[in-house]
């Protein structure tokens, strides 16, 4: 379905439309994953996130005053709720809690592919939130400067400089 349509289908589903709700939740929910799943590296915290955000734009819509893109307004909410998610994980750290990284981690029991991406998933985490989310929206969700400039509050020059020096850091940590 095209940004269009989905833009179209959020403006019927806000007047109360519930079939349209429905079909705008199921179409929108492989996106809002995917963002989860880059933001998160723990599955089902992703999952988590990923409810959590459609039951926040369910409830919200009634009240989506469309000043910015239906899409651009829902990525805010996944996002905001997989930086909460990732918060608790960090409080989970420190209280000692193993999410199972390192067992997903061991090269015996995963291909080459599993392992990078679990190495990528580990370097994305070492960022600050702002350049790990800059990086998952441009290059995940495939959003514009622009938009991920309207999401964030932030100049577009300021979400170029975030890619910028979330790639150049993930290259380092990457080929250290």
């Amino acid at each position: 379905m095209s940004g269009q349509d989905v833009e179209s289908l959020a403006r019927i589903a806000s007047a109360g439309d519930l079939a349209a709700l429905n079909v705008l939740l199921v179409t929108v929910r492989p996106e809002v994953l995917r963002v989860c799943s880059r933001l998160l590296t723990n599955r089902e915290d992703a999952e988590e996130a990923c409810q959590d955000t459609l039951l926040a734009v369910a409830r919200g819509l009634p009240r989506f005053e469309g000043r910015s893109a239906f899409r651009t307004w829902m990525f805010r909410i996944a996002t905001n709720r997989a930086r909460s998610a990732r918060c608790g994980d960090r409080a989970d750290a420190r209280t000692g809690r193993d999410d199972g990284l390192a067992d997903i981690a061991d090269v015996r029991r995963t291909s080459v592919v599993a392992t990078t991406r679990v190495d990528l998933l580990e370097a994305l985490k070492q960022l600050r939130p702002e350049l790990a989310e800059a990086l998952a929206l441009r290059d995940v969700v495939g959003l514009s400067c622009s938009e991920i400039a309207v999401l964030h509050h932030v100049p577009e020059g300021t979400v170029k400089s975030r890619l910028h020096q979330a790639r150049r850091q993930l290259r380092i940590r990457l080929t250290a």
